[in-house]
């Protein structure tokens, strides 16, 4: 146990070091090519940092794991958006531009939305079926490519934050050496998170905990670790956009491209994910839109974050009640 506990906090370790590297990297990135730190935390950092949900669902679809692949999901978005969101707002309120509240937020709302219709355990009009097919797989992935097409060709709206790009926000790092940070950043994040998850499951089966309970906590808590450090660090040097990009990036990749990749592998089958789970995560999405426009307009503010927080640790406390 000792070794484990060692190991862990290796991992962890190299989380840190790669979110910071890869922060930097990606600011560089988008200062170099006048891109919103938004969309290059939607796109390059979401996509990176998503990396280890998406081994370990395309594992656990291959092996006809569906408590896994999709549990590690539901558990990974809520804890993105209720104890990632959450903690980046602490640090420093998380400025909401046009762009977020017209398209990116009521995306995240809506694909969420059409996860829980279609994992319904009955049909409603003909829709429902407690599961994801191969079809509705392709359809996801179909979506998510348009969304990431569609992020690029409307950035603009992301600049209304009073975010400084291009020349203007000082001497730009060099396109060989953000790339190099990017790249060292996602390795070390990637590496640290697996070595992370690997013994924390180890772990929580010695302490026989069922495949859904490790699924939506310890596998959703290790699977984020790249997230929480890198909007984390993100939120502490100033870059709250960033910070949301890479959240609502890694909800939207992890519902449309990893579940939806996970169903082209095998079928998903949703039966031990109850009404709690679907409530939270959809609870979770919503407060998006509603930190937005109440407290102080366009920003979630460090209230707010406290109040997703207690939110992630109450889900967690349900979780252990009826384990």
């Amino acid at each position: 146990m000792t070794i484990e506990i060692l190991l862990l906090i290796a991992g962890l370790a190299l989380v840190l070091i790669g979110a910071e590297a890869l922060i930097d990297g990606a600011s560089g990135l988008a200062r170099r090519w006048g891109i919103s730190e938004f969309v290059i935390g939607l796109t390059i950092v979401a996509l990176g940092t998503s990396a280890p949900e998406m081994v370990v669902s395309f594992i656990s679809a291959a092996e006809r794991n569906s408590d896994l692949a999709v549990g590690n999901i539901i558990g990974s978005n809520i804890f993105n958006t209720a104890l990632i969101l959450g903690l980046s707002a602490v640090i420093a309120p998380v400025a909401i531009t046009r762009g977020n509240l017209r398209r990116d937020i009521p995306v995240n709302i809506g694909i969420t939305l059409l996860l829980i219709v279609l994992g319904l355990k009955h049909t409603i009009f003909g829709i429902g079926q407690n599961g994801l097919s191969r079809v509705e797989g392709c359809i996801f992935l179909g979506l998510f490519v348009w969304y990431m097409v569609s992020s690029f060709l409307h950035d603009k709206e992301n600049f209304d934050s009073g975010e400084i790009v291009g020349e203007t926000a000082g001497r730009p790092m060099s396109l060989a050496r953000a790339l190099l940070f990017i790249v060292a950043g996602l390795a070390a994040l990637i590496f640290g998170g697996r070595l992370f998850v690997d013994h924390a499951q180890e772990i929580a089966r010695m302490a026989g905990l069922s495949d859904k309970f490790i699924a939506i906590t310890v596998l959703a808590l290790g699977t984020s670790l790249p997230e929480l450090a890198t909007s984390c660090i993100a939120a502490a040097k100033g870059r709250g956009q960033l910070a949301l990009g890479n959240i609502l990036g890694s909800n939207t990749s992890n519902i449309l491209l990893i579940l939806g990749g996970s169903a082209v592998i095998h079928p998903l089958n949703m039966g031990h994910i109850d009404l709690i789970d679907y409530t939270a995560v959809f609870a979770c999405a919503l407060s998006l839109v509603l930190f937005a426009w109440t407290g102080v307009k366009n920003r979630i503010d460090r209230l707010e974050g406290v109040i997703l927080v207690l939110l992630q640790i109450l889900y967690f406390a349900y979780l252990f009640i009826i384990k």
